[in-house]
């Protein structure tokens, strides 16, 4: 009878091992049938098996009908509960337990850890020496080194080390493992070390949590050499070590060591491809990319959803958005992380009508997104300008509970900051629980963008009184508002402070910030001086920052030398073109405006059409000069024609000087009342109802003529008119603009 018992125990191994619950069934009747009164071993198997695959209803069936019991039995349903997170019939059979023992205790204990209840985990430990316990063994105090370790509580870990000593458990490879792991994750990564050192056996496992710990706190050398050190290594080994590189910055190191694992041979997983394809996508190489993926494919892991969403973050973030979108529409799975890879890479690539698009598909395809993918298509509505679509998501952050999550927050105080609602950016700041810096830094760039240069910096020097530090992001809001407000001192003290007291490197944006602060405020020579004396030429921007500038103050000698840096860097740029022409017009020069495009036509340097749009419906009215593709063109022109004589009956004259054309006045003067920003504005003013403020965005600066009107028109109509043009925010409002005419 005992080897017919040992056969059905073997089988009943077998079952679990295949997880097959309709074998274990027909088994536990066949016993039946064989036994008339089984022995406590077969049930015992029972409910180890029943509770091992979660059945936890045949279990304590088995357990019921025992007609004996021992010690084991009690066991085995403890743990079926215990394992399951069941803790209250856990302690329900505990307190009842006629007797127990040291494995009792360490299913009560494993239950409270495996569950998070580690009050109660660290209460029964305690009760276990008072108890009186002396056969502790690896499994009670690995549980509690994963409290100390989830904890972050050092006292605790160490408490369990001493006693780990007085037991005599630290030659144990899993124990000294745990205390390795513990140290490591709480920072003591040198407590860590001895405990690394000082054990006589230090397996593979040991070695890859030494490495991971040292990784974890950015000492590279020290985990290269236990890699290195190392007599055999895993494909763990390897794997933390690819992973650890890449989140320290070592991104071509990474990329080189998984060259040397593929030599190795070793198997290759998900996370492997993961890291690396990290690696390419952060380097923008594409060429190792690609050879990653034709690996992944020979490897058979195409259709893995961890590395198909991997492979599309890497090729999104090497700006291959069609290679991207081949591989998001092959993956024959996809969860949250792929849908959310594949959003985010249209949103970074300018593609952002495409990120709403496939949100909105995520959603029709049963998807719930995350609060990472929520705030990425907020941020995606943040770069259209589309404040109606964005405050529908708002609605649905606040439905769906993932307002809660500062991602989403952040996202949405960008949101309203771009669209010009910087009151709702305010109250939502306000009003969240947790800010860090980026919400910080998001409502800095909010004022900054629309001018308003004291709110901008009070907020900015509130920051800093709260203890955060601020980026080379902050700085850039913090500087344009500067420059925006004409404030030259206070934002050279800003500039000198972040490289002096908060040791930030100015970046190529930094710099342009300055020269348009000088610039802007008609100091050109300074300007010039300060390029003079960077430590690299300005790019593009900056260039075309201080011709723009040139432009407005009418200075042609460095406006012509910004001209020449500017097409030497960039021949192709029609700005510089386009800005020095202007200049030429402004003073009459003809003949110079002619022959600028003459060499653009000759290079093929094509200038980027104005263009005006306004969003009404959920629908994008798009605008440029003497539009007449709308079908309510009557309806717009009759508006322009309406309003252009109340307005020169309030005073307007045009300004001809902002149109550069070698035309007759009465022409420049037709001209400058057909601009895209008008027709918009006339759109708006027709459709969209009076209690609502008229929004328009413009791809290029509002010329002066139209910035002068629009305050004329906002007086006439008594309506709000935002405008956000290439450089800023104007909100007129009763016949003036939030800048104060200073742009």
């Amino acid at each position: 009878m005992f080897r017919c018992s040992n056969h059905f125990a073997s089988l009943l191994k077998h079952c679990i091992e295949t997880r097959n619950l309709a074998q274990i069934k027909k088994l536990h009747c066949l016993i039946v049938k064989t036994f008339a009164d089984a022995e406590p071993f077969l049930y015992n198997n029972l409910i180890s098996v029943y509770g091992g695959l979660g059945n936890l209803s045949y279990a304590r069936y088995v357990f019921d009908i025992m007609p004996e019991r021992n010690i084991f039995s009690w066991n085995a349903i403890l743990s079926a509960y215990s394992k399951s997170g069941f803790l209250s019939k856990m302690e329900e059979i505990f307190n009842v337990m006629p007797t127990r023992d040291v494995v009792s205790w360490n299913s009560l204990l494993s239950g409270y850890v495996c569950y998070g209840s580690f009050f109660e985990a660290v209460r029964t430990y305690n009760l276990m020496f008072r108890e009186g316990f002396v056969n502790l063994n690896r499994i009670t105090f690995t549980a509690m080194l994963v409290v100390a370790s989830n904890q972050g509580c050092v006292d605790l870990g160490r408490q369990v080390h001493g006693h780990v000593v007085k037991f005599g458990l630290c030659g144990n490879g899993n124990v000294a493992g745990s205390l390795l792991d513990m140290y490591a994750k709480v920072g003591f990564v040198y407590e860590a070390k001895h405990v690394f050192d000082e054990t006589s056996y230090r397996n593979v496992v040991m070695h890859n949590k030494m490495i991971a710990g040292f990784l974890r706190y950015g000492m590279v050398e020290d985990s290269k050499r236990v890699f290195e050190g190392m007599e055999e290594r895993d494909s763990v080994s390897w794997t933390t070590m690819i992973t650890g590189l890449v989140q320290n910055g070592m991104k071509r190191e990474a990329i080189d060591l998984f060259r040397e694992m593929r030599l190795e041979r070793l198997s290759i997983d998900q996370y492997t491809f993961g890291s690396v394809l990290t690696a390419c996508g952060g380097m923008m190489a594409l060429r190792e990319g690609k050879q990653v993926h034709a690996f992944i494919i020979r490897s058979d892991y195409q259709h893995n959803v961890f590395a198909g969403s991997a492979l599309v973050d890497m090729y999104c973030k090497c700006r291959s958005i069609q290679y991207a979108e081949g591989v998001f529409d092959r993956m024959t799975q996809k969860n949250v992380v792929s849908w959310t890879a594949m959003l985010v890479g249209y949103g970074q690539n300018g593609f952002s009508e495409d990120a709403v698009g496939l949100f909105i598909d995520m959603q029709r395809n049963g998807i719930d997104p995350d609060d990472f993918t929520l705030g990425s298509v907020i941020s995606s509505c943040a770069n259209l300008a589309s404040l109606e679509e964005g405050m529908q998501f708002h609605g649905q952050a606040l439905s769906s509970g993932l307002i809660r999550f500062i991602t989403v927050c952040n996202a949405l105080v960008t949101l309203y900051g771009k669209c010009g609602s910087i009151e709702d950016a305010h109250q939502l700041f306000e009003e969240m629980n947790f800010r860090d810096e980026v919400s910080w830094t998001a409502l800095v760039a909010g004022y900054a963008q629309f001018g308003k240069a004291k709110e901008t910096i009070d907020l900015f020097e509130r920051m800093l009184d709260n203890g955060l530090k601020p980026d080379a992001v902050t700085f850039i809001g913090v500087l344009s508002a500067c420059s925006r407000a004409g404030m030259v001192e206070k934002g050279q003290r800003y500039f000198d402070a972040m490289v002096n007291e908060h040791g930030i490197a100015p970046a190529s944006d930094h710099y342009t910030c300055m020269i348009d602060l000088f610039s802007r405020a008609g100091k050109l020579e300074d300007a010039k001086s300060f390029i003079n004396k960077m430590p690299f030429h300005p790019d593009a921007i900056g260039w075309a920052t201080l011709l723009s500038s040139c432009r407005l103050h009418g200075n042609m000698e460095i406006g012509k030398w910004a001209a020449e840096s500017l097409l030497e860097l960039e021949p192709q740029n029609p700005a510089g073109y386009i800005l020095l022409s202007s200049i030429y017009a402004a003073k009459g020069k003809w003949s110079h405006v002619a022959q600028l495009r003459r060499g653009m036509r000759e290079i093929g340097a094509r200038k980027d059409p104005g263009c005006s749009w306004i969003k009404y419906k959920n629908q994008v009215h798009i605008f440029s000069v003497d539009d007449q593709s709308s079908p309510f063109s009557d309806q717009i022109y009759g508006k322009l024609e309406e309003l252009n004589q109340k307005m020169i009956e309030e005073g307007y004259v045009p300004d001809p000087s902002s149109v550069h054309h070698n035309v007759e006045e009465s022409e420049k003067i037709k001209m400058l009342n057909h601009h895209s920003e008008k027709l918009a504005i006339a759109f708006g003013l027709i459709f969209v109802p009076s209690s609502l403020p008229v929004r328009v965005v413009k791809n290029l600066r509002v010329c002066g003529d139209c910035h002068n009107a629009t305050k004329y028109i906002s007086k006439i109509t008594q309506r709000e008119i935002l405008v956000r043009d290439a450089v800023r925010f104007h909100l007129f409002k009763d016949g003036s603009c939030s800048c104060g005419d200073f742009w």
